[in-house]
């Protein structure tokens, strides 16, 4: 029997700011795909049920072009024609324009090249760590730890000068985060597009060793070269940041887990996996079906746009055991955090180096690190940004 889903749940269960809303998994309980009428009358799909989301993501018939989802899950945007997005943003894009500019930047993400940072990475830490020692016992992790860390580390890999860091961190804050007015997203998101078309030709006039340096020796446009930057540049640092505190968060919550992960270093591989499925900061993301696709036992017709539900997929017991607890040694392993196929998160690996670094050390610095609130105190993002997590995180400790 056809199952729908009349809107898109956005809002947690009080208590439970990790879970994924209840509707949503309510819904999976129901039927792994189910029927949902878009703001604007569209008629279109809301996957939730892992097999199904994984299956979608590794399908060329699904499409992820930005022209073709028009149809927002949230808002009524009327008959507004959305463009093909802009030269660049290759996550928005299908082949063969999607691997143009993603076949440049695979060699520079490797694992052996993410490696290759985590000193850097180590010393970004403890620099911040330090700071927060000193101005203790007590900080908003979040501005203190989460932010700057990821923020740093991706500015020095596009040769952004350390200089201009605040100023990403609040123009990114204010098109990804959620709550600022469709003039200040504007306002931002134009700024940002400017400094890199500026940053671009810098780069290309006199070169640095970094990531945006080595892609100006191409056939790729500044035009181009500006729009992967701001791929990077926002993919890079939002997501991290919010795991960073996120993942804090949910530590402290777990005091066994945080206990387990203290006493043995060597959980941290798994911990970061973990908290990755667990989490699922990037709660979804849109495909739209090119050709009719039987998919579920249903027909996904041709134009029509499917919603794919990252969290309730990561939460699905018919691929982990026990999916709502958190287990930092848990086996079961193959999340869909960073998505899948040949979209599947260029900059995994370096959010990986970042988090095994980042968190233990903040652990390690302070063996009493403990909330300064009471949890359903701490500020969230709302439901309606891009990347969940949590905008303030006040922690305190002993001296």
């Amino acid at each position: 029997m056809e199952h729908t889903v009349t809107t898109l749940p956005t809002a947690r269960q009080p208590g439970c700011p990790f879970d994924p809303p209840k509707e949503l998994i309510d819904a999976r309980e129901h039927s792994p795909i189910s029927r949902f009428p878009f703001p604007d009358g569209h008629q279109g799909w809301l996957i939730t049920g892992y097999d199904l989301v994984r299956s979608v993501l590794a399908d060329s018939r699904f499409s992820s072009r930005r022209e073709l989802m028009r149809h927002h899950p949230l808002v009524d945007f009327g008959d507004i024609e959305v463009p093909p997005a802009p030269s660049g943003e290759f996550i928005l894009m299908d082949e063969p324009q999607h691997s143009r500019y993603r076949k440049p930047l695979v060699g520079k993400f490797t694992v052996r090249r993410m490696r290759l940072l985590t000193e850097r990475v180590e010393q970004i830490t403890a620099d911040h760590l330090d700071a927060m020692e000193k101005a203790g016992p007590s900080a908003d992790l979040v501005t203190a730890f989460a932010k700057p860390i990821p923020a740093i580390v991706i500015c020095e890999l596009l040769g952004v000068p350390y200089e201009d860091r605040g100023r990403f961190q609040d123009q990114i804050d204010k098109f990804l985060g959620g709550e600022t007015s469709d003039e200040e997203l504007i306002a931002a998101y134009t700024a940002t597009q400017q400094y890199l078309a500026e940053l671009v030709v810098a780069k290309r006039a006199n070169p640095t060793d970094d990531v945006l340096s080595d892609l100006t020796d191409s056939d790729l446009t500044d035009e181009e070269l500006r729009g992967m930057a701001l791929i990077l540049l926002s993919a890079g640092f939002d997501t991290t940041a919010n795991m960073l505190a996120l993942g804090t968060f949910a530590l402290l919550q777990n005091p066994a887990q945080l206990a387990a992960l203290r006493a043995e270093p060597a959980l941290i591989d798994g911990a970061v996996e973990e908290l990755l499925r667990y989490l699922t900061v990037v709660k979804s993301f849109m495909r739209t079906a090119l050709e009719d696709v039987e998919l579920g036992g249903h027909t996904i017709k041709a134009g029509t746009t499917v919603i794919l539900s990252y969290n309730t997929a990561n939460r699905d017991p018919g691929r982990f055991t026990d999916p709502h607890v958190l287990d930092l040694r848990r086996q079961d392993g193959g999340h869909l955090a960073f998505g899948h196929g040949i979209h599947q998160c260029l900059g995994q690996q370096l959010a990986r180096v970042e988090m095994r670094v980042a968190l233990p050390a903040l652990l390690n610095r302070f063996p009493t690190l403990r909330l300064a609130v009471p949890a359903e105190e701490v500020a969230l993002r709302p439901e309606i940004a891009d990347v969940y997590g949590v905008k303030s995180l006040p922690v305190t400790w002993e001296v």
